[in-house]
């Protein structure tokens, strides 16, 4: 019980604090980057690091951990997109953690993740909360498009497609195209792109963009910054004459 106690504290907390981001994006201070943010929690490590690399390279931000409480410790730090959930933990059963989650309000979707391919064992996962269920062994293309499946319900009502002058962002396929033309971009430079497709037209400052893809991890004094608008350029602006990037000198940049 004193868990359980703990755990919808931290809750309450967390929704303070998320009601609290949405208010200061309702100012237009800055728009922030569309982060897709995946849980898995996998006790195998070769199968969790095969996942985690698999999802972080098609550009997702991915939190692996390997047992029920530094799930639910993660769950409590922040939201996810999608939850990847094993059954069989070192430290509990994923079907008992999900029925904990569901009874504390947490609506994340969760795709089941187990060697338990019983029908009797799927409409359990199901009944108790899952959105969906795949057994092991597993197709990583069927697991990645059950991912996109999840992520397309629940963002239905969102703006889930970017575009401006010939660039389309495709916030949930996580794919660039420049007229028709797609573009390979690594994840940093996906979120760059982002924030200036949400502000096309504005001149956003170096200090604003800078703590939106580096948050307090970014020195002011270095040229990280400029390292990755050549690199975006250089991707992008396949005419010199026809730049998508101004700088504006001593401020920042801006979406032409």
């Amino acid at each position: 019980m004193p868990r359980l106690k703990y755990f919808l504290a931290k809750f309450t907390s967390r929704e303070t604090a998320v009601g609290c981001s949405v208010g200061l994006a309702g100012f237009g201070l800055l728009q922030p980057p569309h982060v897709v943010k995946i849980l898995i929690v996998e006790d195998q490590r070769r199968l969790g690091q095969f996942l985690k690399k698999s999802l972080t390279e098609r550009a997702y931000t991915v939190t692996w951990v390997q047992t029920c409480k530094e799930a639910r410790d993660a769950l409590c730090e922040t939201g996810y997109d999608v939850i990847v959930l094993d059954l069989s933990l070192p430290d509990g059963d994923g079907l008992e953690l999900l029925k904990e989650w569901r009874k504390g309000g947490f609506n994340e979707p969760v795709l089941i993740l187990s060697a338990r391919d019983a029908v009797q064992d799927r409409i359990r996962g199901l009944d108790v909360g899952a959105d969906d269920y795949l057994s092991k062994p597993f197709s990583l293309e069927e697991l990645l498009a059950r991912v996109r499946s999840l992520l397309r319900r629940q963002t239905s009502v969102k703006e889930t497609v970017l575009e401006h002058n010939g660039l389309r962002m495709d916030l949930l396929g996580r794919t660039v195209t420049h007229h028709g033309q797609p573009v390979e971009l690594t994840s940093r430079e996906f979120a760059l792109l982002e924030i200036f497709l949400q502000n096309p037209g504005r001149i956003l400052t170096r200090t604003l963009i800078s703590e939106k893809i580096w948050e307090s991890h970014y020195d002011v004094d270095t040229n990280l910054l400029d390292v990755y608008m050549s690199k975006l350029r250089a991707k992008l602006e396949t005419a010199p004459e026809k730049p998508i990037f101004k700088t504006v000198r001593g401020v920042g940049y801006q979406l032409s």
